[in-house]
């Protein structure tokens, strides 16, 4: 196809950023964010950004839980649509960049194509995501894994925030209705869906390269553990007595990193990033630890295996301490491969656009992941400074934005032709 001249605002695409960025509850202003799925902060964010969805003249619908579709209707609008797109929650104290750049970048994609007097042929859908973040009720990606079917409507219901309110209680008092099966996706919905987002990872910035086109998606499974042992006085009970809880679980979460490390997948990585110790005193042996384990790879099959390496060293480990361990695995998900037609329009629009570009996996797992499961999937990313993501530091330049959005636009001009 003959390719449109783009020209695309990077200022006003910063502006929109740093608008959004205000919707916070952060106790430090902007460019620190705290932004929660379903709370007041949040749903007058979505009010702004369906303003702007509005301003360019698309559509906008929103289904039961809020994911929310801003569709540019096409020449042929009974055909399945392209979709892009990405989320606006944020987790406590972090940055403006993470998912905003696929909402409001995929916004300004559209923008552009407008300008240069293309029209698609199919319809053009920029998506929000509902409740990316595990932030409110320790899952993430609750909106896409509705629509994909990765999680029931009964499941997704019944999930608890920290105040024991249900999902389906919570998304009613923001004001959500409708059956939750209602937001389940066709899988003739889409054709392609393609996300922008930051690298969150340093190696486009160490190469000096404009883009990551992404050929495969990690997939996290996410596990909490229990170790129940017996409580006591610091100073009473003698070490060779002890079934000190806490010891334990510091011996488990040693065995999770060296499991990790003598993975025969580089990219599987393993993370304990909550520990839980009761009593919680300084003169009390712990009786009982609770903690997380985040454990992905792109090679599901390996990171199962080095799952099950690790419930058994658990086992092991409880037994010659003389307690207990329990664990209950809430997702293991399946890792995504891109459609290779995708990756080969975004590496032709970088080519196109003369930006330096490689081809790269995602580690970070997000809302594509389960896009794959209902439709052909890709990612483009952007770099950003060093690497860092889910901090107030978190950063990419307008330049690189501007490549990114150039480098989505022209993908989504292939696919909607």
């Amino acid at each position: 196809m003959e390719f449109p001249t783009l020209q695309v605002d990077a200022a006003q695409l910063v502006s929109e950023l740093e608008q959004l960025a205000t919707y916070s509850d952060c106790s430090e202003p902007p460019p620190a964010v705290t932004r929660v799925v379903f709370t007041e902060t949040d749903l007058r964010a979505r009010d702004y950004l369906r303003g702007l969805y509005e301003a360019a003249g698309l559509t906008v619908r929103v289904d039961a839980v809020g994911n929310t579709f801003a569709r540019w209707e096409g020449t042929e609008p009974e055909l399945p649509a392209v979709g892009t797109g990405s989320h606006t929650d944020a987790i406590p104290h972090s940055g403006m960049y993470d998912g905003t750049v696929g909402v409001l970048g995929g916004l300004e994609a559209i923008r552009a194509l407008k300008r240069s007097g293309f029209q698609p042929r199919r319809s053009i859908d920029v998506v929000m995501f509902t409740s990316e973040e595990p932030t409110r009720f320790g899952v993430g990606c609750t909106g896409s894994r509705l629509m994909s079917g990765a999680m029931t409507p009964e499941e997704l219901a019944g999930l608890q925030d920290e105040a024991g309110t249900t999902y389906d209680e919570v998304r009613s008092q923001a004001g959500f209705e409708g059956e939750l099966t209602s937001a389940m996706l066709d899988k003739e919905a889409y054709s392609a869906f393609v996300e922008l987002h930051i690298e969150q990872g340093p190696l486009l910035e160490q190469a000096g390269e404009a883009i990551g086109v992404v050929t495969a998606i990690a997939a996290p499974a996410t596990v909490h553990f229990e170790v129940t042992g017996e409580g006591g006085h610091a100073g009473a009970v003698l070490m060779p007595m002890r079934r000190d809880a806490l010891a334990a679980a510091a011996g488990m979460v040693l065995a999770i990193e060296r499991l990790a490390l003598d993975s025969s997948s580089p990219d599987l990585v393993a993370t304990v990033g909550e520990l839980d110790v009761h009593p919680g005193a300084v003169n009390s042996i712990p009786s009982r630890v609770r903690f997380t384990l985040d454990l992905r790879d792109i090679d599901g099959e390996n990171r199962d295996d080095v799952l099950d390496s690790i419930i058994a060293a658990c086992t092991q480990i409880a037994a010659g301490r003389r307690v207990e361990v329990s664990h209950k695995v809430l997702n293991a998900d399946p890792p995504a491969v891109c459609d290779e037609r995708i990756v080969d329009a975004a590496l032709q629009a970088a080519t196109k656009l003369g930006l330096p570009h490689r081809q790269m996996i995602s580690r970070a797992y997000h809302d594509s992941l389960f896009m794959a499961r209902v439709a052909p999937t890709g990612m483009i990313f952007i770099p950003c400074r060093g690497g860092v993501s889910h901090r107030p530091d978190e950063y990419t330049s307008p330049e690189q934005l501007e490549s990114g959005v150039a480098t989505l636009a022209l993908t989504l001009a292939q696919l909607a032709s």
